[in-house]
């Protein structure tokens, strides 16, 4: 019976069931049916093919990592041939053939530990079975005690993160220094290597190697990495955990270029203590956090009122990145949603490079995906709530910053958003839908009217969070559907991006938006949004033609079916989505109605869209609506119609099938009639 290298709970082997995903597992055998699924193994790059890449697991093995299961295109992939990689086995089949799934954990450093996978069982590197002596050794008459902190003086074990040693028979130890060592900062342990010095600060990362544990500290001038050795692949400090604050004392050396303490010893901080380093910490953080004054991209008076909450929302992002904690960013799978969701993300993931050496850190703590519906439901909340438990249970993972853009401010999101507080999670809205009914639960940026898109919102913040002004400056321009104010067309022309070519990203992003809007296509959207000059004009004219067709085909098939009514010295145009659209394909009904309203807004001055489906409206109007009194004057004409606003974003209501015909009569009357 042995210990998990990660968690040390007793187990056959080395590490637990809820920790094998944690490994970077080493194969030594020779049988497709001697891996075991599940777990992450070391692997060669073998070759690459149209479907995919072949990655030797072993010297015995070799697998496809299909290029369905890569969260990339292919041709993008930086391996070549006799590359080590990391890939996770997810099955064998009878006949052999090893399904294999792609890893963002690319080196073994992002492991948390590394075990030797044989046919006759896990063992540690370095642990290889030895065999028995022909006769029992005399018994020590003094066992030795098992250190738990290197000593000076001995032999080195080398490790892949850091160098540990242990005691020789032959060696004499040095005598060690007595006394406490004096308290440095991190930013000083480079002025002191060599020397034995304290320093005090929150644990922010624990990884387990096959030789010490690393504990990553933070203090209010930066993070150090300190190794600490029991035994080789054993956990030291077990009863330490992220988050926790410590005084650790050890020598300060130079690893492979970088500087490591050696750890003599770390303990908690007495509770006097523990407040002086909470205070430094928050002190120093809010100072490296918050960018001050945010100069706007553009003169917008929209903004004039923005300022602030502009500056405070850049730096709750940035305090997340400096601490380590994941940022989980949800925005609805539109146009607007998907460029101001991007330009966050091009501001946050350099800024994570640069904090974390892992290959996959812009992977790990940052996660941009979009909602099924266009609000912050509690669909959306619970998935993000499971995920980050899981987490934070499995890997001890921080809980995340949940930043809700082009969503969150309404009333809808109330449920999603109140679940997050449960957990105490930290919350932050960028929305251009005005009103801010959840301000109560959440920090944010929501104008007072609705007058700019969120996506020219989300460029201000991410200004404030990186110096990428230069690099998003086009994207306010590529937000609108209609004419862009000019301040805005004037810097997208600026940066190279004429009109026509804003309205070919603009579409071309809608378009790609549609298909698997659950995914965040960050390659694609990136090569659509950022690529050179002529490659930007090729593929953004490529998929907006593609675009342009389908909607047009799609404008030309309803038109015919599109009913006009004049009530109350207003148009009213009512399209059955139900019955004359073409379902289940593109465009979505909410993006063909803002098309038909455009269309027919030249032909009459006063106008309401009415878009009929089978259990629910859509409304479109010239003249401000309030979807929530349209929604009550329809359930005062038609009571037993069980009609629910169910987005107030996109002027929609939901009714029971059954009351059909009366809900449709009593909208169209008081659509006009509101719009009056």
């Amino acid at each position: 019976m042995g210990q998990c290298i990660i968690c040390g709970t007793s187990v056959d082997g080395v590490v637990c069931r809820s920790h094998q995903e944690d490994v970077a597992f080493r194969f030594t055998g020779s049988r497709p049916d001697q891996l075991t699924a599940g777990r992450f193994y070391e692997g060669t790059v073998d070759g690459f093919a149209d479907f995919g890449v072949f990655v030797d697991i072993g010297d015995s093995v070799t697998g496809l990592l299909h290029r369905s299961e890569l969260d990339r295109r292919l041709e993008s992939l930086d391996w070549d041939e006799g590359d080590t990689v990391y890939v996770q086995v997810t099955g064998v089949q009878d006949n052999g053939n090893i399904d294999l799934s792609w890893s963002i954990r690319q080196s073994s450093r992002e492991f948390r530990g590394e075990a030797i996978d044989s046919p006759e069982g896990d063992y540690l590197p370095g642990k290889e079975e030895e065999p028995a002596p022909e006769h029992e050794p005399e018994p020590r008459s003094e066992p030795e005690p098992e250190p738990e902190s290197r000593d000076d003086g001995g032999s080195e074990l080398s490790t892949n993160g850091g160098t540990a040693t242990v005691e020789s028979e032959s060696a004499t130890p040095e005598p060690i220094e007595t006394g406490p060592p004096a308290r440095v900062t991190v930013e000083a342990l480079e002025e002191s290597i060599g020397e034995r010095v304290s320093i005090e600060g929150r644990v922010v990362d624990i990884r387990q190697t096959g030789g010490p544990t690393i504990f990553e500290v933070r203090d209010e001038s930066g993070v150090a990495e300190c190794a600490a050795f029991k035994e080789a692949g054993v956990r030291a400090y077990p009863d330490i955990e992220g988050g926790d604050l410590i005084r650790l004392t050890g020598e300060v050396e130079r690893r492979r270029g970088g500087i490591q303490v050696e750890t003599e010893s770390l303990k908690p901080l007495a509770e006097a203590d523990a407040d002086a380093v909470v205070t430094r910490l928050d002190d120093a953080l809010e100072a490296e956090a918050h960018p001050g004054e945010v100069e706007p991209l553009a003169e917008d008076p929209a903004l004039a009122g923005l300022t602030d909450a502009i500056a405070d929302a850049a730096g709750e992002i940035r305090r997340a990145v400096i601490e380590s904690r994941p940022i989980v960013l949800r925005h609805t799978a539109t146009a607007d949603g998907y460029v101001a969701g991007v330009a966050i993300e091009r501001a946050v993931l350099p800024l994570i490079r640069e904090q974390h050496d892992r290959d996959d850190a812009q992977y790990h703590y940052f996660d941009r995906q979009p909602l099924e519906g266009e609000d912050y439901d509690m669909g959306g909340a619970t998935s993000d709530v499971t995920r980050m438990l899981d987490n934070h249970e499995r890997h001890d993972e921080k809980l995340p910053l949940v930043v809700l853009v082009d969503t969150g401010s309404t009333a809808e999101s109330r449920d999603g958003i109140e679940l997050l507080d449960v957990y105490d999670v930290s919350r932050l809205v960028i929305d251009a839908d005005s009103g801010f009914e959840t301000a109560d639960l959440v920090e944010g940026v929501v104008p007072d009217e609705d007058s700019v898109t969120t996506t020219v919102l989300a460029a201000n913040v991410a200004c404030g969070v990186n110096d990428v002004r230069e690099e998003i400056s086009h994207l306010p321009a590529v937000s609108y559907w209609e004419e862009a104010p000019e301040a805005y067309t004037d810097l997208a022309r600026e940066a190279g991006y004429d009109t026509d070519t804003t309205r070919e990203l603009r579409e071309a992003v809608a378009l790609e938006a549609y298909y698997q809007s659950y995914e965040d296509k960050r390659e694609l959207i990136a090569d659509l949004l950022f690529a050179g000059d002529e490659e930007v004009r090729s593929l953004a004219s490529h998929v907006s033609e593609q675009f342009r067709a389908k909607l047009d085909d799609e404008l030309d098939a309803v038109r015919p079916h599109v009913a006009i009514r004049e009530e109350s010295d207003v148009t009213v145009a009512v399209l059955d989505t139900d019955a004359f659209t073409h379902r289940f394909d593109f465009p979505p009904t909410a993006l063909l109605l803002d098309a038909l309203f455009r269309d027919l807004r030249a032909e009459y001055e006063r106008l309401v869209v009415v878009g009929l489906d089978e259990a629910d409206l859509q409304i479109r109007s010239t003249e401000a609506f309030d979807v929530r009194e349209f929604g009550k004057r329809v359930t005062e004409r038609v009571p037993e119609g069980g009609v629910l606003t169910a987005g107030v974003r996109r002027g929609r209501l939901s009714f029971l099938i059954g009351e059909r015909e009366a809900v449709r009569e009593a909208a169209i009357e008081e659509a006009a009639s509101l719009a009056a």
